[in-house]
């Protein structure tokens, strides 16, 4: 999931990135907020958009301690989030229910992509596909040949342009709202070049 759409005019001289900590949450569950109320405007109701904050955005602890969430920071503030995982779960913070347990095959499975969120006022400045790329590389290295996601509306543009094949989408019942998402999927590298590097 994420609000990226951030192809625009390029990251500046103080952008940095690194894995986030615990002590970020506080910061980061902000971001996300203002992420999703922002962003998504134009693309959901403000009723669907509060659902999916109350029900399905928000930090994801595992990612945390796997060292596979990113914060991107300007300076020292915080403008963007994401991450990849050899997790099963496809998306959703700590407070969503429907998680799926265990690990991901690398020879089999495609690692996830997840929680992309960008601080409105780093829009279309390619903090997005900084974060998309960083995920991207650790995701081959682990010996994962293709990820896959689930995005909001607003992020289904970003994702295309960086090479991944939307299917169809899929509504979600939040708290008795529907509301839509869509998943989608990337090849990173051919079979033959793919490993079994995931321990």
């Amino acid at each position: 999931m994420g609000e990226a759409g951030d192809d625009g005019g390029g990251t500046s001289a103080a952008i940095s990135i690194r894995p986030a900590l615990e002590s970020d949450r506080t910061r980061l569950e902000q971001l996300i907020v203002a992420s999703a109320r922002a962003l998504s405007r134009g693309y959901y109701t403000d009723a669907e958009t509060e659902a999916a904050i109350t029900h399905v955005f928000g930090v994801d602890t595992d990612l945390v301690t796997d060292g596979s969430y990113m914060v991107v920071l300007d300076g020292a503030a915080i403008v963007g989030c994401g991450g990849w995982s050899r997790r099963k779960t496809l998306f959703g913070g700590d407070r969503y229910a429907a998680r799926t347990p265990g690990w991901l095959d690398p020879a089999i499975d495609a690692a996830r992509i997840r929680a992309f969120f960008i601080a409105p006022s780093h829009a279309r400045r390619g903090v997005g596909a900084l974060l998309l790329a960083a995920c991207e590389t650790a995701a081959a290295a682990a010996g994962f040949g293709r990820t896959a996601l689930m995005s909001t509306l607003p992020g289904v543009p970003f994702y295309a342009r960086h090479g991944y094949v939307a299917a169809t989408a899929t509504d979600l019942d939040l708290g008795g709202i529907a509301v839509k998402f869509v998943p989608m999927t990337k090849e990173l590298l051919p079979k033959r070049y793919r490993t079994l590097a995931f321990v």
